[in-house]
């Protein structure tokens, strides 16, 4: 399978089912442990990607993936110019703190760019799309409805930033130059949808992430006319030696 709105297609019962998963976890009175880098895991991290990572191999057979928990028991496959990444959930902080700030997030990266990618706040019943080519949309409530970065209002910029992880000082720093109307909190992935959706017009990311963190997001907000790159403006490429990211700037424009 090629076709990037194919993909989508595909891609959407599959993150479904893990966000059921997840949730169904969610409800319970659940066990959280620590990783080798301090970072918390729980049962709906691991449940989650064992159903994407056989449904994944099913839609482009041998395509390499990247996934957050199987990295994390050292199963690092060597990646070429065509591969998965996945975080079975984002935000396992907001998991653990049960305020539905959490994602499920998968992206095709093509030639070192995200090309197709689906986020879902499955306790929030948001559910993000997008493929570079293609377009982007949302599904909740309301159905589904195209999205697309807006113009940032001569009031100011809002801006988001993360819930769990921040430096204040670097921060102000970093918006000095700008009009800032408002500045959100939100966790995981959601910062880069919210771009994307037009809910927001910049989110600043100073502070350590993966690839798997935000490929996803980034393809969503890529098709909805966003961009993410490095602070100083460069292209931030995926496959890089430890999939470890530089930090980067999402813009609606």
């Amino acid at each position: 399978m090629t076709d990037r709105a194919a993909l989508l297609d595909a891609l959407i019962p599959v993150i479904r089912q893990a966000g059921n998963v997840i949730l169904d976890i969610y409800k319970t009175d659940f066990d959280v442990r620590g990783k080798d880098d301090a970072s918390p895991v729980t049962e709906a991290d691991e449940k989650a990607e064992a159903l994407i990572l056989p449904a994944l191999e099913a839609i482009l057979p041998g395509v390499p993936i990247v996934a957050e928990e199987a990295v994390a028991a050292g199963n690092i496959p060597d990646v070429g110019e065509r591969f998965w990444l996945v975080d079975p959930l984002d935000g396992t902080k907001e998991f653990i703190n049960r305020n539905g700030e959490f994602t499920v997030n998968i992206a095709l990266i093509e030639h070192g760019a995200p090309t197709v990618g689906v986020v879902l706040a499955p306790a929030l019943n948001r559910l993000f799309c997008g493929a570079v080519g293609v377009g982007a949309w949302i599904e909740d409530e309301s159905g589904r409805r195209d999205i697309a970065v807006r113009t940032p209002p001569e009031a100011g910029v809002t801006v988001v930033a993360s819930r769990s992880h921040g430096d204040a000082t670097a921060l102000d720093a970093f918006l000095a130059p700008y009009k800032v109307a408002e500045l959100r909190s939100a966790g995981s992935s959601l910062k880069i949808c919210l771009v994307a959706t037009g809910e927001a017009d910049l989110y600043p990311r100073l502070g350590r992430t993966m690839e798997w963190d935000i490929a996803a997001g980034h393809a969503v907000l890529s098709a909805a006319g966003g961009t993410l790159t490095t602070i100083d403006g460069n292209v931030l490429s995926y496959g890089k030696p430890g999939f470890d990211n530089p930090h980067f700037v999402a813009k609606a424009q």
